[in-house]
């Protein structure tokens, strides 16, 4: 796949029709999270149900909060974070994630609570 890159990439992958989210919206989300590299599956909420949370950087990685903005529900979104924006050195416990991992996620938007 080559490099990963350095610095958070996004691309919207279908745009949706709904409200655009903006920072402190509450919101319900589908993802697939996979590795950069291998370009395996490490999570996917498919399985699990629906993701919910407020789009606050105390509450989700910074990559997150930063590439979900202005994305409107409905829509898919592709981000490609470097390990600065996604879990760093501390991935969560169990999470199966290496250390300063480069991340994919692939993010359904839902529905927002604005």
């Amino acid at each position: 796949p080559g490099a990963p890159p350095t610095k958070a990439e996004l691309a919207n992958l279908m745009t949706g029709t709904g409200p655009a989210i903006a920072l402190g919206d509450n919101f319900t989300a589908q993802y697939v999270l996979g590795d950069y590299a291998s370009r395996k599956v490490l999570q996917t909420s498919w399985t699990s149900g629906p993701f919910s949370s407020t789009l606050l950087t105390s509450k989700l990685i910074p990559g997150w909060v930063a590439g979900m903005v202005g994305m409107k529900a409905g829509g898919r979104r592709e981000l490609i974070l470097p390990p600065v924006d996604a879990y760093g050195n501390t991935p969560p416990a169990g999470s199966g994630i290496p250390k300063n991992d480069s991340l994919v996620f692939i993010i359904d938007l839902l529905k927002l609570k604005k």
